[in-house]
């Protein structure tokens, strides 16, 4: 199989730089989810913007050093970047910057052509905060087959999301990842569910939490007819729910560098394996165990050790 033949699996959305304590290093989730399904031989694709700044040529430099396609505009405003902080535990902060290049995403012939090719896209509400890259991202979905894979990795960031947003998202997406606290942030913005004191008051707030979590990723996985919601709980596990069966695989305990990108690594191995004809289960062990790869290294975009591969 030539190049040309593998499947193409893409991110669209945000690409910058994360400014972290050490440095910068390359960011963007849409991006991060293309370069980790790309390790399982699959034709990664970047699909964003950056500025004709020397910020964006940065990233173009990085995205060739990878060797991670990408079809990214230049365009008229700044290159995206974000400052993260680190807690004792190496859990990220982020502080976005707006009005930059990956807000201003331009829909293009080439991009036409590749979504009808994909085999499988991820995209999150983030960089649907802003009309242009809204409406191109929209757009984009819309030509890509039915029988491709829609992943919609929510990744809820400050105040930078809608209940409209959400939904129309959810509308086009087959697949939902979500983390806990996006579960209960959606069933505020929602129903209201998180102030509902008949959820707060159970015996076990722990066990009542998790119940409520369950329920209400099984809602929207019938509500929005999903072929799945994937649910992460950090260090705790993760779930995978269908319509006939649910996954829960209990996090790796591994030494923590940074946390930066484990999601979308998840997301990436997770969404290669099913391509690659794997069940629930098999799909969701190399989830949890490239998460974890991830979360010992430094950056978003580590090389993925072939023994994980081979796993």
């Amino acid at each position: 199989m030539t190049k040309k033949q593998l499947p193409k699996v893409l991110g669209i959305g945000e690409i910058l730089w994360d400014c972290l304590p050490d440095g910068k290093v390359l960011g963007g989730a849409p991006a991060n989810f293309a370069y980790h399904a790309a390790q399982f031989g699959f034709e990664g694709y970047a699909v964003s913007a950056v500025g004709k700044d020397s910020s964006g040529k940065e990233i173009l430099d990085v995205l060739a050093e990878k060797r991670l396609n990408n079809l990214i505009e230049r365009v008229d405003y700044p290159t995206g970047t974000v400052q993260v902080t680190l807690d004792d535990k190496g859990v990220p902060k982020y502080e976005i910057c707006e009005n930059t290049a990956w807000d201003n995403i331009p829909f293009t012939a080439q991009m036409e052509a590749l979504a009808r090719n994909c085999k499988a896209v991820c995209f999150g509400s983030l960089a649907q905060r802003s009309k242009v890259s809204r409406e191109t991202i929209l757009r984009f979905l819309e030509l890509v087959p039915n029988d491709s894979l829609k992943i919609f990795d929510i990744n809820l960031r400050q105040h930078f999301y809608s209940k409209e947003i959400i939904h129309n998202s959810l509308v086009k997406c087959n697949i939902l990842k979500i983390n806990e606290e996006e579960v209960i942030a959606l069933a505020k913005l929602f129903y209201n569910c998180g102030s509902d004191p008949q959820f707060l008051a159970k015996v076990d707030l722990a066990q009542s939490a998790e119940i409520f979590e369950q329920d209400f990723c099984k809602r929207l996985l019938k509500a929005y007819n999903l072929k799945m919601v994937i649910e992460t709980k950090g260090a705790i596990g993760s779930y995978v729910f269908t319509a006939d069966e649910t996954s829960y695989i209990d996090t790796l305990k591994v030494q923590v560098a940074d946390t930066v990108g484990a999601g979308d690594s998840f997301t990436g191995a997770f969404t290669a394996a099913l391509l690659q004809g794997k069940s629930i289960r098999e799909a969701h062990k190399l989830g949890v165990d490239i998460s974890a790869y991830v979360c010992t290294q430094k950056g978003a975009m580590p090389i993925t050790s072939n023994q994980i591969k081979a796993s």
